[in-house]
């Protein structure tokens, strides 16, 4: 039988790239921008025509290296710029859906943890921290364990070997998505260690992103929010 067609995506031709300006009605969220190995300048180009497709909500560059990060800050002056995450928003943040907490281990992990926060915000979620409880300290989780049901997801994000999510999965049946990162000494292989730890999780509802993809475990978290759908404070 058939049915009427779909409508081709559309999408820019740079030249250099061609930006899916129609992932937003594909998806519900815009296309971002990747910046690692991504010069100053297209890092700011992609950002604007972004913006331009998308002048409601807020556009994501992600892994952006300190010379874009100093671009964007001279030709955007409006824009949001996170040097520790090394991501940069462009445009007004989503009315937030849903509440999702990202959890680090240690302060090593921060860079992987803002990412995580940054992208729950830009994709429409509300986003609070629960900092520097690894499981090396077992007390400072077990204190603030009351707030791990106060949310719709959870991200989890630990180096060296990787317990703390199914430390946190034991404790809390909020739905959770683990972030592995390559936080750790030389045993710890940059990452590896901690993502066979997660994926070898005897915590049941612990699902796992790759090593440091604090952007991908931020979508899935704030997809999964945003379904939810409860009320923000």
């Amino acid at each position: 039988m058939t049915g009427t067609p779909r409508p081709r995506p559309e999408y820019a031709d740079l030249g250099y790239a061609r930006l899916d300006i129609d992932r937003a009605a594909r998806t519900g969220d815009p296309e971002v921008v990747y910046g690692a190995g991504k010069p100053p300048d297209q890092v700011v180009d992609l950002l604007t025509r972004l913006h331009e497709h998308h002048a409601d909500r807020a556009v994501l560059a992600t892994r952006v290296t300190a010379e874009g990060l100093s671009a964007v800050r001279a030709a955007l002056p409006d824009a949001v710029v996170d040097d520790v995450a090394r991501a940069v928003t462009v445009g007004p943040l989503p009315t937030a859906r849903g509440k999702v907490c990202i959890v680090s281990a240690g302060t090593s992990d921060a860079a992987v943890a803002r990412e995580a926060l940054m992208t729950v915000r830009v994709y429409g979620a509300h986003a609070v921290e629960i900092n520097d409880v690894g499981v090396a300290g077992l007390h400072r989780l077990l204190a603030v364990q009351d707030r791990l049901d106060e949310v719709d997801a959870l991200v989890v994000v630990a180096g060296m070997e990787g317990a703390l999510p199914s430390v946190v999965g034991g404790l809390t049946g909020v739905p959770l998505v683990a972030v592995p990162t390559s936080v750790g000494y030389g045993a710890s292989f940059g990452g590896v260690a901690a993502l066979l730890a997660m994926l070898n999780s005897c915590a049941p509802g612990v699902a796992v992103v790759n090593i440091d993809n604090g952007y991908g475990a931020g979508v899935f978290a704030a997809r999964v929010a945003r379904r939810a759908g409860s009320s923000t404070p």
